[in-house]
């Protein structure tokens, strides 16, 4: 079975999110990257935040990747959507999601939608939609 494996990063400096076309890896993890590959400049890891691709699409077939912010249809006790934060957990050995209505982790699957992400949309998570 064939995985895909990418990752797009979050370019703190520019305040944009961008591709990722190649990493570098150290001794001590990811160094440096470049962004475009056509112009194949080194930029220091200290300057990103990389995401990976958890390898699911949501309904709408938009890749998920970790840092997204995603609604999976659960509503609060006043009828307003919940969005939760993808990220990986590594005592479920995967992708999940942070469900804030019963305060227990669940597995991420394709039924959800993506709405954004941490960096350009963190005002999700806090109820201001």
């Amino acid at each position: 079975m064939k995985r895909e494996i990418k990752f797009r990063a979050w370019n703190k400096k520019d305040k944009v999110m961008v591709d990722v076309a190649a990493i570098n890896f150290g001794p001590s993890g990811f160094w440096s990257l470049i962004e475009d590959a056509d112009d194949a400049e080194l930029q220091l890891a200290d300057s990103y935040e990389l995401m990976q691709y958890t390898g699911l699409k949501d309904k709408n077939g938009r890749e998920i990747y970790e840092g997204d912010i995603v609604d999976v249809g659960i509503e609060d006790q006043d009828g307003n959507p919940l969005f939760t934060l993808v990220c990986y957990e590594k005592y479920a050995a995967g992708y999940v999601i942070n469900s804030e209505a019963n305060g227990i982790w669940q597995r991420l699957t394709e039924d959800c939608e993506v709405i954004g992400n941490i960096f350009e949309d963190k005002q999700l998570l806090e109820g201001k939609q």
